[in-house]
Protein backbone atom coordinates (compact mmCIF):
# COMPACT_ATOMS: atom_id res chain seq x y z
CA UNK A 1 0.00 0.00 0.00
CA UNK A 2 1.61 3.43 -0.99
CA UNK A 3 2.19 5.99 1.41
CA UNK A 4 0.75 9.01 -0.05
CA UNK A 5 -2.61 6.71 -0.98
CA UNK A 6 -5.52 8.86 0.03
CA UNK A 7 -8.37 7.04 1.65
CA UNK A 8 -11.84 8.12 1.90
CA UNK A 9 -14.40 8.24 5.15
CA UNK A 10 -17.90 9.35 4.79
CA UNK A 11 -19.60 10.84 8.01
CA UNK A 12 -23.15 10.60 8.05
CA UNK A 13 -25.80 11.76 10.43
CA UNK A 14 -29.50 12.30 10.82
CA UNK A 15 -28.11 15.48 12.56
CA UNK A 16 -25.20 17.80 12.08
CA UNK A 17 -22.65 15.22 11.70
CA UNK A 18 -20.40 16.64 14.78
CA UNK A 19 -21.04 14.18 17.37
CA UNK A 20 -19.26 11.38 14.99
CA UNK A 21 -17.04 14.06 13.41
CA UNK A 22 -15.33 15.17 16.95
CA UNK A 23 -15.33 10.83 17.29
CA UNK A 24 -13.66 10.29 14.39
CA UNK A 25 -11.09 13.41 15.03
CA UNK A 26 -10.01 12.19 18.53
CA UNK A 27 -9.18 8.70 16.52
CA UNK A 28 -7.37 10.16 13.40
CA UNK A 29 -4.39 11.82 15.51
CA UNK A 30 -3.54 8.02 16.36
CA UNK A 31 -2.75 7.91 12.70
CA UNK A 32 -1.42 11.36 11.59
CA UNK A 33 0.96 10.08 8.99
CA UNK A 34 -2.48 8.59 6.80
CA UNK A 35 -3.83 10.50 4.18
CA UNK A 36 -7.83 10.97 4.74
CA UNK A 37 -10.22 12.31 3.40
CA UNK A 38 -13.86 13.03 5.08
CA UNK A 39 -16.93 13.35 3.57
CA UNK A 40 -19.45 14.68 5.76
CA UNK A 41 -23.53 14.07 4.80
CA UNK A 42 -25.21 15.73 7.26
CA UNK A 43 -28.78 15.54 7.93
CA UNK A 44 -29.71 12.55 6.05
CA UNK A 45 -33.12 10.83 7.06
CA UNK A 46 -34.84 9.29 4.00
CA UNK A 47 -34.03 5.82 3.51
CA UNK A 48 -33.30 6.70 -0.52
CA UNK A 49 -30.99 9.36 0.83
CA UNK A 50 -28.79 6.21 2.60
CA UNK A 51 -28.82 3.53 0.03
CA UNK A 52 -27.67 6.16 -2.56
CA UNK A 53 -24.75 7.60 0.01
CA UNK A 54 -24.35 3.60 0.51
CA UNK A 55 -23.83 3.00 -3.45
CA UNK A 56 -21.30 6.26 -3.65
CA UNK A 57 -19.10 4.85 -0.71
CA UNK A 58 -19.01 1.54 -2.30
CA UNK A 59 -18.00 3.44 -5.45
CA UNK A 60 -15.13 5.08 -3.54
CA UNK A 61 -14.25 1.88 -1.71
CA UNK A 62 -14.72 4.03 1.41
CA UNK A 63 -15.64 3.25 4.78
CA UNK A 64 -18.85 4.98 6.40
CA UNK A 65 -19.63 6.22 9.97
CA UNK A 66 -22.46 7.00 10.95
CA UNK A 67 -24.77 8.80 13.64
CA UNK A 68 -28.55 7.59 13.85
CA UNK A 69 -30.93 8.18 16.30
CA UNK A 70 -34.03 6.78 14.59
CA UNK A 71 -34.52 3.61 13.86
CA UNK A 72 -35.52 3.70 9.75
CA UNK A 73 -32.16 5.13 8.54
CA UNK A 74 -30.29 2.83 11.09
CA UNK A 75 -31.76 -0.63 9.44
CA UNK A 76 -31.75 1.13 5.70
CA UNK A 77 -27.74 1.72 6.12
CA UNK A 78 -27.30 -1.93 7.14
CA UNK A 79 -28.90 -3.06 4.83
CA UNK A 80 -27.61 -1.23 2.25
CA UNK A 81 -23.93 -1.78 3.10
CA UNK A 82 -24.32 -5.49 3.49
CA UNK A 83 -25.43 -5.25 -0.09
CA UNK A 84 -22.76 -3.48 -1.02
CA UNK A 85 -20.32 -4.97 0.81
CA UNK A 86 -19.07 -1.87 2.34
CA UNK A 87 -17.90 -1.18 6.39
CA UNK A 88 -19.83 0.94 8.48
CA UNK A 89 -19.42 1.83 11.70
CA UNK A 90 -22.41 2.51 14.22
CA UNK A 91 -21.06 5.24 16.22
CA UNK A 92 -24.07 5.84 18.55
CA UNK A 93 -25.73 2.62 18.63
CA UNK A 94 -24.27 0.32 21.42
CA UNK A 95 -24.25 3.62 23.46
CA UNK A 96 -28.09 3.71 23.08
CA UNK A 97 -28.37 -0.12 23.33
CA UNK A 98 -25.90 -0.27 26.76
CA UNK A 99 -28.18 2.47 28.17
CA UNK A 100 -31.55 0.90 27.25
CA UNK A 101 -30.85 -1.65 28.90
CA UNK A 102 -29.90 0.47 31.81
CA UNK A 103 -32.97 2.73 32.26
CA UNK A 104 -35.71 0.01 30.52
CA UNK A 105 -36.40 3.56 28.55
CA UNK A 106 -36.41 3.97 25.05
CA UNK A 107 -34.40 7.17 23.55
CA UNK A 108 -36.25 10.56 22.66
CA UNK A 109 -34.69 9.78 18.84
CA UNK A 110 -34.82 12.86 17.89
CA UNK A 111 -31.86 14.01 15.32
CA UNK A 112 -29.87 16.83 16.48
CA UNK A 113 -30.64 17.44 20.02
CA UNK A 114 -27.28 17.14 21.27
CA UNK A 115 -26.06 20.14 18.75
CA UNK A 116 -29.27 22.28 19.29
CA UNK A 117 -28.22 21.80 23.41
CA UNK A 118 -24.87 23.05 22.63
CA UNK A 119 -25.46 25.26 20.25
CA UNK A 120 -24.17 28.42 21.91
CA UNK A 121 -20.77 26.82 22.36
CA UNK A 122 -20.74 25.36 18.69
CA UNK A 123 -21.67 28.28 17.24
CA UNK A 124 -18.93 30.11 19.22
CA UNK A 125 -16.34 27.61 17.67
CA UNK A 126 -17.53 27.81 14.02
CA UNK A 127 -16.96 31.53 14.92
CA UNK A 128 -13.34 31.29 15.71
CA UNK A 129 -12.61 28.75 13.12
CA UNK A 130 -13.95 30.94 10.66
CA UNK A 131 -12.13 34.26 11.47
CA UNK A 132 -8.57 32.36 11.78
CA UNK A 133 -9.49 31.29 8.18
CA UNK A 134 -10.25 34.42 7.15
CA UNK A 135 -7.98 36.88 9.09
CA UNK A 136 -5.81 39.74 7.00
CA UNK A 137 -7.59 38.98 3.61
CA UNK A 138 -7.10 35.35 3.72
CA UNK A 139 -9.78 33.02 1.71
CA UNK A 140 -11.59 36.23 0.27
CA UNK A 141 -13.82 33.80 -1.87
CA UNK A 142 -15.32 32.77 1.54
CA UNK A 143 -16.53 36.36 2.73
CA UNK A 144 -20.00 35.76 1.52
CA UNK A 145 -20.33 33.54 4.43
CA UNK A 146 -19.15 35.69 7.35
CA UNK A 147 -21.74 37.93 9.48
CA UNK A 148 -19.66 40.91 8.88
CA UNK A 149 -16.25 42.01 7.45
CA UNK A 150 -13.77 44.59 9.06
CA UNK A 151 -11.53 46.94 6.36
CA UNK A 152 -8.89 49.22 7.00
CA UNK A 153 -5.53 50.18 6.80
CA UNK A 154 -2.76 47.92 8.96
CA UNK A 155 -2.95 47.55 12.46
CA UNK A 156 -6.29 49.38 12.50
CA UNK A 157 -7.61 46.95 15.29
CA UNK A 158 -9.61 44.71 12.87
CA UNK A 159 -7.98 40.91 13.87
CA UNK A 160 -8.57 41.92 17.19
CA UNK A 161 -11.92 42.79 17.11
CA UNK A 162 -12.79 39.93 14.55
CA UNK A 163 -11.78 37.55 17.00
CA UNK A 164 -13.60 39.30 20.02
CA UNK A 165 -16.70 38.78 17.87
CA UNK A 166 -15.77 35.98 17.00
CA UNK A 167 -15.67 34.48 20.60
CA UNK A 168 -18.98 35.63 21.28
CA UNK A 169 -20.48 33.41 18.08
CA UNK A 170 -19.76 36.02 15.22
CA UNK A 171 -18.09 35.10 12.38
CA UNK A 172 -15.81 37.64 11.46
CA UNK A 173 -13.64 38.28 8.40
CA UNK A 174 -11.21 41.44 7.74
CA UNK A 175 -9.45 42.46 4.47
CA UNK A 176 -6.80 45.34 4.37
CA UNK A 177 -7.07 48.27 2.20
CA UNK A 178 -4.46 49.97 0.31
CA UNK A 179 -3.75 53.29 -0.97
CA UNK A 180 -2.93 51.94 -4.90
CA UNK A 181 -5.43 48.75 -5.08
CA UNK A 182 -8.73 48.25 -5.06
CA UNK A 183 -10.69 46.17 -2.57
CA UNK A 184 -11.13 43.06 -4.12
CA UNK A 185 -14.34 42.44 -5.96
CA UNK A 186 -15.56 39.38 -4.14
CA UNK A 187 -15.26 42.40 -1.57
CA UNK A 188 -17.32 44.87 -3.52
CA UNK A 189 -20.04 42.13 -3.93
CA UNK A 190 -21.35 41.88 -0.72
CA UNK A 191 -24.28 43.54 1.03
CA UNK A 192 -22.99 47.25 2.29
CA UNK A 193 -24.55 46.64 5.41
CA UNK A 194 -21.94 43.47 6.43
CA UNK A 195 -18.95 45.51 5.73
CA UNK A 196 -17.77 48.37 8.31
CA UNK A 197 -14.47 50.78 8.25
CA UNK A 198 -11.97 50.61 10.94
CA UNK A 199 -10.27 54.08 10.94
CA UNK A 200 -7.94 55.76 13.21
CA UNK A 201 -6.20 59.15 13.35
CA UNK A 202 -2.61 59.11 12.22
CA UNK A 203 -0.64 60.34 15.33
CA UNK A 204 -2.53 57.02 17.62
CA UNK A 205 -1.83 55.22 14.60
CA UNK A 206 1.83 56.24 14.45
CA UNK A 207 2.40 55.52 17.93
CA UNK A 208 0.75 51.69 17.77
CA UNK A 209 3.22 51.19 14.45
CA UNK A 210 6.36 52.60 16.39
CA UNK A 211 5.61 50.25 18.98
CA UNK A 212 5.74 47.58 16.47
CA UNK A 213 8.32 48.62 14.72
CA UNK A 214 10.52 48.75 18.23
CA UNK A 215 8.89 44.54 18.65
CA UNK A 216 10.62 44.01 15.22
CA UNK A 217 13.38 45.28 16.40
CA UNK A 218 13.72 47.84 12.77
CA UNK A 219 14.48 51.38 12.61
CA UNK A 220 11.58 54.02 13.43
CA UNK A 221 12.58 55.77 10.29
CA UNK A 222 10.84 52.82 7.99
CA UNK A 223 7.87 53.76 5.81
CA UNK A 224 5.77 51.61 7.76
CA UNK A 225 6.00 53.99 10.86
CA UNK A 226 6.47 57.46 8.47
CA UNK A 227 3.90 59.97 9.66
CA UNK A 228 3.40 61.22 5.49
CA UNK A 229 2.85 57.03 4.48
CA UNK A 230 0.27 56.71 7.04
CA UNK A 231 -1.70 60.34 6.27
CA UNK A 232 -1.40 58.81 2.71
CA UNK A 233 -2.81 54.84 3.66
CA UNK A 234 -5.53 56.87 5.92
CA UNK A 235 -6.99 58.66 3.63
CA UNK A 236 -6.78 56.43 0.51
CA UNK A 237 -8.77 53.96 3.03
CA UNK A 238 -11.40 56.66 4.28
CA UNK A 239 -11.90 57.50 0.49
CA UNK A 240 -12.63 53.72 -0.30
CA UNK A 241 -14.99 53.34 2.51
CA UNK A 242 -16.71 56.30 1.53
CA UNK A 243 -17.06 55.24 -1.71
CA UNK A 244 -18.47 52.21 -1.24
CA UNK A 245 -21.14 53.18 1.20
CA UNK A 246 -19.48 51.86 4.15
CA UNK A 247 -20.21 53.14 7.54
CA UNK A 248 -17.37 52.96 9.89
CA UNK A 249 -15.95 53.30 13.37
CA UNK A 250 -13.00 55.58 14.84
CA UNK A 251 -11.23 53.18 17.20
CA UNK A 252 -8.65 55.86 18.03
CA UNK A 253 -8.90 55.79 21.73
CA UNK A 254 -11.77 52.89 22.21
CA UNK A 255 -10.77 49.09 23.90
CA UNK A 256 -11.19 46.32 21.71
CA UNK A 257 -14.36 45.59 23.60
CA UNK A 258 -15.78 48.62 22.79
CA UNK A 259 -15.08 48.63 19.03
CA UNK A 260 -16.74 45.01 19.01
CA UNK A 261 -20.32 46.35 20.91
CA UNK A 262 -20.21 49.13 18.27
CA UNK A 263 -20.28 46.22 15.06
CA UNK A 264 -22.52 44.49 16.95
CA UNK A 265 -24.90 47.83 16.79
CA UNK A 266 -24.52 48.79 13.44
CA UNK A 267 -25.44 45.36 12.11
CA UNK A 268 -28.25 45.20 14.36
CA UNK A 269 -29.55 49.07 13.48
CA UNK A 270 -29.26 47.86 9.55
CA UNK A 271 -31.25 44.82 10.36
CA UNK A 272 -28.56 42.03 9.88
CA UNK A 273 -28.90 39.08 11.64
CA UNK A 274 -26.30 36.87 13.18
CA UNK A 275 -25.87 33.98 11.45
CA UNK A 276 -28.04 35.06 8.15
CA UNK A 277 -26.27 35.60 5.40
CA UNK A 278 -26.02 35.95 1.40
Amino acid sequence: MAEDETHTVFIVSDGTCRTCDLVLQAVLVQFDTVNVQLVRKANVRRTRTVTRLIKEAADQNAVVFYTFVSEEPRQAIQEAAQRHMVPVVDILGPVLGSLFDLFSRLPLATPGILHEANKPHFDRVDAVEYTLNHDDGCSVQHLSEADVVLVGVSRACKSTTCFYLGYSGIRAANVPLFPDSDPPPELLSLDRRRVIGLTVNPHRLRSVREARLREWGIDLSADYGDERVIARELRAANEQITKHGWRWIDISYKAIEEVAREVRQLLKESGIEIGKRG
